[in-house]
């Protein structure tokens, strides 16, 4: 297990909180988020068959909701969709023990597009884990003080073709509110340095989780444009 990670469980999911990390000097919210991340990597590397558990899963997809707080205003709405998903996930949890499983069930009951339904809570979070992904993404692609060019590219990319023009338009007027690249690294405890090596290993970690959940979609013929 890794330095950053070093030990965490949720003990309250419904909650989103953590009940025991112990911490290390170099432990910090990017940190635990990364080692996460990775866990569930591992976990799918573990040969062609493997199936993700939800609740692990959502476990470690309730953290990653500090980073949508960090960034202020802006991804106000993507925070509290993302937070709201999580959470309804998490109850689910408590009865079905697969991701693939909630995707077929919700095939067998005929809505898995339907608002409120597991498959859709599912996409909803995917979409904010890949999000995160492309916002730090643009992060590294540049040194800009200001954080709404990089911001503005990875919600583009990932959510405002899925989002309604009134939510667009408050997203975008939004982006002035952003804090600033040195005042993001300071609220997550990060130097540019360490920043950058975490932020490429979520990188790398999230992607085959991402795509893992795609899979779960097209492997059922459902189509990902929703």
């Amino acid at each position: 297990m890794n330095q950053d990670l070093v030990e965490y469980r949720f003990g309250d999911a419904r909650r989103g909180v953590l009940s025991t990390t112990r911490r290390t000097t170099m432990s910090t919210p990017l940190g635990v988020i990364v080692g996460a991340f990775e866990e569930l990597e591992k976990l799918l590397n573990c040969g062609s068959n493997s199936e993700l558990r939800l609740d692990t899963f959502c476990d470690a997809s309730s953290l990653v909701s500090v980073l949508f707080s960090s960034l202020g205003l802006a991804f106000k709405f993507a925070e509290l969709e993302y937070v709201s998903k999580v959470k309804n996930l998490v109850q689910a949890s408590k009865t079905y023990e697969t991701l693939h499983e909630i995707l077929d069930r919700d095939i067998a009951n005929g809505n898995v597009k339907t608002s409120g339904s597991n498959s859709r809570n599912l996409r909803r979070v995917r979409q904010g884990l890949d999000l995160i992904r492309a916002l730090f993404e643009q992060f590294l692609a540049t040194n800009d003080y200001s954080l709404k060019e990089a911001a503005t590219a990875a919600y583009a990319q990932v959510c405002a073709p899925y989002h309604s023009w009134t939510v667009r338009t408050a997203v975008y007027a939004g982006m002035c509110t952003l804090p600033s690249r040195d005042q993001l690294l300071l609220r997550l405890n990060e130097t540019d340095k360490s920043a950058e090596k975490k932020m490429k290993r979520y990188i790398d970690a999230s992607v085959p989780v991402i795509q893992y959940i795609d899979k779960l979609y097209i492997s059922r013929n459902i189509n990902l444009d929703w």
